[in-house]
């Protein structure tokens, strides 16, 4: 007789806090436990692992930087001696987010972010691969979720690093996939603007979050489930999914931040023909 699966489990990048936690809660309500993992914000990390204690699953809180290779390996083995082994699925969610434009370009900041939206992603993941010699039966590969942001499919170039590094990243997703088969299996969801975001008010914040095709704000809970549905559906590799009720099909030529007001005033209301 077989003994029984052990349960699931997963290391979210950036844990504490908004989509972070979204992400952790989620991977808990569907029966997996939580490495939430936390760089500055210990006190909301706990908080977090609380939260997913709460709901019948096992949580650890890990700490760590994501600046170099040294650091982001000892995340990820952090992880595996919390955890027992290694994880079932890992959803890099942690990113730098600086603003800056192609004339004030700075190399040092591009560097920086490089390391944590592009370099760690990637470096989790084969490390992960490496690690894992064969899924146990009746499980699906061990997934990966890459975080992007709608920003890749609809460009404007104001925080012009950052989204350089969203959209290596974004290219990444298919060839790491194909680098890592069969191991691990590799996607990423891409959401839209779900949080107030840089400097900006609540305001507008309102403004800009229904400034997308059907209207209405992106609820961080779908952004969530969705790379749930990623790490559990054993048949998807190699893709990214938006979550942003469209905002990639309205272009603009600014961040949405910048230009919220305008287009909000120019928008005829909700279920307008």
């Amino acid at each position: 007789m077989s003994s029984p699966l052990p349960p699931r489990t997963v290391l979210v990048t950036g844990a504490a806090r908004r989509l972070g936690r979204a992400f952790s809660l989620a991977f808990a309500r569907a029966g997996w436990d939580v490495a939430c993992h936390y760089q500055h914000s210990r006190d909301e990390a706990l908080q977090t692992c609380a939260e997913v204690e709460a709901l019948g699953r096992k949580a650890w809180a890990i700490a760590g930087d994501m600046a170099d290779a040294a650091a982001q390996q000892a995340v990820f083995s952090q992880a595996v001696q919390a955890i027992g082994r290694w994880p079932d699925a890992i959803v890099n969610n942690a990113s730098l987010f600086e603003p800056d434009t192609g004339l004030d370009f700075s190399p040092e900041l591009l560097q920086q972010q490089m390391q944590v939206n592009l370099v760690a992603p990637l470096h989790l993941a084969t490390l992960l691969a490496r690690a894992v010699h064969q899924a146990p039966a009746g499980r699906p590969a061990p997934a990966v979720v890459h975080v992007l942001d709608q920003k890749v499919f609809n460009l404007n170039p104001d925080y012009f690093s950052y989204t350089l590094t969203k959209l290596a990243l974004e290219r990444a997703v298919a060839l790491q996939a194909q680098a890592l088969a069969p191991q691990v299996r590799v996607s990423a969801v891409a959401p839209g603007l779900v949080y107030v975001s840089g400097p900006q008010t609540g305001d507008n914040f309102h403004r800009a979050s229904t400034v997308n095709l059907l209207r209405s704000p992106t609820d961080p809970a779908d952004v969530a489930r969705t790379a749930v549905f990623l790490a559990e559906n054993a048949s998807i590799t190699g893709i990214t999914i938006t979550v942003d009720k469209g905002q990639h099909l309205v272009p603009l030529e600014r961040d949405i931040m910048f230009v919220a007001e305008q287009l909000a005033q120019a928008a005829p209301p909700p279920g307008t023909p």
